[in-house]
């Protein structure tokens, strides 16, 4: 089973959004029983607290659900998960400064890394300021790049299996 933490400032948009659309996404696949999918925030702004309303809103208008609970990456997640992806790369510098020098096992990856459609995206902007367009830009970076990342896991899962 591969584990997999996505990860934004607060935990109350792009990383919960990004855990129910790769969910919703591996649901259409049936390989949800492969998987175990979570989001954490490098900040406790709003440990406890469900996503926020507008992406729930959004996301719900597209099939997905956000039934997550926010809180903070901790130190130990880089050895409780596989694959650490972040939204942006100023949360990528703030994950290696929860990690440290330690060796982490979980891999750090950027989320745009696996954009297929919009190959351009640096992130995925954070929407909290603006209006809907901004949580509308954010579930479809998140489509893309979940279908980028189910495809490349299933082949490292491949991969791994015959080395």
């Amino acid at each position: 089973m591969k584990k997999v933490l996505f990860i934004c400032l607060g935990n109350i948009c792009r990383s919960p959004a990004a855990e129910g659309v790769f969910l919703s996404k591996l649901s259409e696949r049936n390989l949800e029983g492969e998987f175990l999918v979570d989001s954490a925030g490098t900040s406790a702004y709003h440990s406890g607290a469900r996503a926020d309303e507008r992406m729930i809103s959004h996301a719900e208008k597209r099939g997905f659900d956000l039934a997550s609970r926010s809180r903070k990456l901790l130190s130990e997640d880089f050895d409780r998960f596989d694959y650490i992806i972040a939204m942006d790369s100023s949360n990528l510098k703030n994950m290696q400064q929860i990690c440290g020098e330690r060796k982490c096992l979980a891999q750090s990856l950027l989320m745009t890394d696996f954009c297929r459609e919009f190959e351009d995206a640096q992130s995925i902007p954070d929407p909290y300021y603006g209006g809907g367009e901004g949580f509308e830009r954010v579930l479809d970076l998140l489509e893309d790049s979940c279908e980028g990342l189910i495809e490349y896991l299933l082949n490292s899962c491949s991969n791994e299996a015959y080395s």
